[in-house]
């Protein structure tokens, strides 16, 4: 029993470090479509990828934030800051 009560307090301590960590990553999802938006997308026509994986900055940032970093450092663009 003290094993069970120890695993839901740690569940609870780690949840909010979670909720952090996912909106900091939406945060640098939306920073990277920014800057394709403002500096590539102009130039260029984007790679089918690109918009679908800015479409998915909100829900799904882990999967979008690779294909957004590829797409950028592909057109020798300097990312922005991850904080």
């Amino acid at each position: 029993m003290k094993a069970m009560t120890a695993i839901a307090i740690s569940a609870a301590l780690a949840l909010p470090f979670a909720a952090f960590a996912q909106s900091s990553d939406a945060d640098y999802c939306n920073k990277l479509s920014a800057t394709y938006r403002s500096v590539v997308m102009n130039n260029a026509t984007p790679d089918a990828t690109v918009p679908a994986a800015m479409s998915k900055c909100s829900n799904d940032p882990a999967s979008a934030i690779p294909i957004l970093e590829k797409a950028l450092k592909d057109n020798k663009v300097t990312l922005p800051t991850r904080t």
